[in-house]
């Protein structure tokens, strides 16, 4: 596995925010590690609360600490993955200079939508959004609520015209699913798709 920074075959920033569904967010940064990936990972103050509260996880406020929680946590190999802070403006994702290749926000509040289509950048999860937007990076909106309201459709309308990729968090159960963790796994994958990552978490359609 490459310690070089330059060697990573792709990097994908993964936020994750306060909206329910934290286990969509952790899969995803498994996987993407799993493939060799670097992930630049964006963890929310709300989010860490769901993340206690819906996975049991105590996530460190700090970075350099989330840091090490988290590689240890997805078996990360040196200089993998990267953690930064909510107001961390020299992150390498805050700037069109060194921006990712994709970013994922995953899962994505209502709030947060709001906000990017506005153009703020009150927080790193909102400017780093704005970067790719602007650099013409991908960008992939996980959004968890229901139901929409006509401001979340018309927010999230705006940013599909500006090129982001709008993914609800609605699985689907064609394939069966026999546990919590075959659901997670259907939206993880259609993000890996859309990220052009390789993986087999689930059974394509026509394959059966």
């Amino acid at each position: 596995m490459p310690t070089d920074a330059a060697a990573w075959p792709k990097t994908v920033t993964v936020a994750i925010t306060g909206a329910s569904g934290s286990a969509y967010g952790l899969r995803l940064v498994e996987c993407l590690i799993a493939a060799g990936a670097r992930v630049y990972l964006l963890v929310s103050q709300a989010a860490q609360v769901v993340l206690r509260m819906e996975a049991g996880i105590e996530a460190p406020a700090q970075p350099t600490e989330a840091e090490r929680f988290f590689a240890t946590r997805f078996g990360a190999a040196e200089g993998q993955l990267r953690v930064f802070g909510r107001q961390q403006w020299a992150a390498p994702v805050a700037s069109g200079s060194n921006p990712a290749e994709a970013m994922v926000i995953c899962p994505c509040t209502t709030g947060t939508v709001g906000r990017i289509a506005a153009g703020l950048s009150s927080t790193l999860i909102e400017r780093a959004a704005d970067v790719a937007l602007k650099e013409r990076r991908q960008l992939i909106l996980v959004v968890r609520e229901t139901p929409f309201s006509i401001i979340h459709l018309e927010n999230m309308l705006r940013l599909a015209r500006s090129g982001a990729v709008i993914m609800p968090a609605s699985p689907g159960f064609y394939d069966k699913p026999a546990q919590v963790s075959d659901i997670v796994d259907f939206m993880v994958a259609r993000v890996l798709d859309h990220l052009g990552v390789q993986h087999r978490l689930v059974e394509r359609w026509g394959d059966g």
